[in-house]
């Protein structure tokens, strides 16, 4: 069992020894947290969710139902992983080969939102505030701000931090419409304007 702090844990959870879990955090029905995991303060780990050995979650990560978390994963604060979403850890996996040092580490940066059913492929790093439309397949890293969609995972847009779309004008800029704070798109990388 995690060392008690401040987290909720339903009587159907399993915790395994060695957890570091923050104030405030949630697990929910029939998840399993596995041993030397880090979640912080402030998370949901919804129902049914695996969170393999070594995992990192920081702050107000929000994991919905169903939801694997393989060893080698790392979220930043302020993720959302959809529900049934999925991260894999080995490229060519095999049941009879044992591959456990081969496990690729997949950083998800702060403020990135992961559709439902969507899957990431091992190794690759999601952006801050990317966006990965429900259903698709990542294969390869995403950029800051990028909204992406399909099998395998197409570059269609751009997001603000407040998950809306952004729509650039011909001086390439843009304006969030529910912050009303404006984005620059230069070389093909989005951020906040100054």
């Amino acid at each position: 069992m995690a060392e008690q702090t401040n987290y909720f844990a339903h009587e159907t959870a399993v915790i395994d020894e060695g957890c570091q879990i923050g104030a405030g955090t949630k697990i929910w029905h029939f998840s399993h947290v596995m041993s030397n995991c880090i979640i912080g303060a402030d998370c949901n780990i919804g129902q049914n969710v695996v969170v393999s050995p070594q995992v990192v979650l920081g702050k107000n990560v929000k994991v919905q139902n169903n939801v694997s978390i393989y060893t080698g994963v790392i979220c930043e604060d302020d993720v959302f992983l959809g529900p049934s979403m999925v991260f894999t850890n080995v490229m060519n996996p095999r049941s009879a080969v044992n591959r456990k040092k081969e496990y690729r580490q997949t950083y998800v940066r702060k403020g990135a939102s992961i559709g439902a059913n969507a899957t990431i492929v091992c190794g690759h790093e999601i952006g801050s505030y990317a966006f990965i439309g429900a259903g698709a397949v990542v294969t390869k890293p995403v950029p800051d701000f990028a909204l992406v969609v399909g099998n395998p995972a197409q570059h269609i847009g751009w997001m603000s931090i407040h998950g809306h779309r952004l729509h650039f004008d011909e001086n390439n800029r843009a304006t969030c419409p529910e912050t009303h704070e404006a984005y620059i798109l230069e070389n093909n990388q989005v951020k906040l304007a100054q």
